[in-house]
């Protein structure tokens, strides 16, 4: 069985339901704080934001990994800087020896100087991050983009191995009560050796500068790629966000237009109930 309504009737009815179905949609970007929630809403925002969105998740997975590049090269930096300390105080028993006039005293410096040695390969072990160690002979690779192939930036930087000292040109004293002794032989010994670890010092001071170039380059596309991936999220944002304001300012019409059209729908059904009252 059908109902027939009045013309009256039948128009504010729809203006109610249009009404309401405008108040879900307002009401959904409210609580949403979004205009476009799907391709429906907007296809072309939609994906364009989705685009902008996906690459800057991409690039954020890409952030963490460059910051762990760079504690890494920190670990390295630390390394070098000890190890400079110790060539620095073995450095100062070869000098305290070659001062010496005791045979028994340069034996003793002697046996500390190689004891120094094998602290710096202690420390080269020690200097690893999360299993990258570039004072062990490992590499270390640093993707700056999220494309593939010959379209990818990164950059790869070369580790040293300082594990073994003979790679610093450093070698232990063979017989510390010998080697040292005095002498014009022990002397000549001592002074080979200072000039192993002045090279030595040159050689840490040089990787430094290096791993300090390498640390900077990260860092710098450290903060570019921060930068990039708040302008992708601006970018979507300023494509999907709502305006809160107008938003707000639109439920209100919309909250009164629905209070008008009940009132008006009232007055278009008093006709019918002028006949239910004739009818009585």
């Amino acid at each position: 069985m059908s109902v027939t309504l009045a013309a009256g009737v039948r128009a504010n009815l729809l203006a109610l339901q249009q009404t309401s179905s405008l108040q879900e949609v307002v009401q959904n970007r409210l609580a949403t704080g979004k205009k476009v929630n799907s391709a429906l809403d907007n296809p072309g925002n939609y994906f364009t934001a989705a685009a902008l969105s996906d690459r800057a998740n991409d690039l954020n997975t890409l952030l963490d990994d460059m910051g762990q590049a760079v504690q890494t090269l920190k670990a390295a930096d630390e390394g070098i800087k000890a190890i400079q300390k110790l060539v620095d105080s073995a450095k100062a028993k070869a000098n305290q020896a070659l001062a010496s006039a005791s045979s028994t005293d340069r034996a003793t410096f002697a046996s500390e100087y190689n004891n120094l040695l094998s602290q710096i390969t202690d420390i080269a072990e020690d200097s690893g991050y999360k299993g990258k160690n570039l004072l062990k002979g490992d590499s270390l690779k640093v993707i700056f983009n999220e494309r593939t192939g010959e379209a990818q930036n990164s950059l790869t930087i070369s580790g040293v191995s300082y594990t073994d000292v003979s790679n610093l040109s450093l070698t232990a004293v063979a017989d510390p009560s010998a080697d040292w002794a005095t002498g014009t032989t022990g002397d000549t010994a001592i002074n080979d050796t200072i000039d192993s670890l002045n090279s030595a010092l040159t050689n840490l001071r040089t990787q430094a500068s290096t791993f300090g170039t390498n640390l900077s380059s990260v860092q710098i596309r450290q903060d570019y790629t921060k930068s990039m991936i708040n302008t992708l999220q601006t970018g979507a944002d300023k494509l999907t966000l709502a305006d809160q304001n107008e938003e707000g300012a639109k439920l209100l019409a919309l909250n009164t237009r629905q209070q008008l059209s009940s009132t008006a729908l009232s007055f278009a059904s008093q006709a019918d109930q002028n006949v239910l009252r004739l009818l009585g």
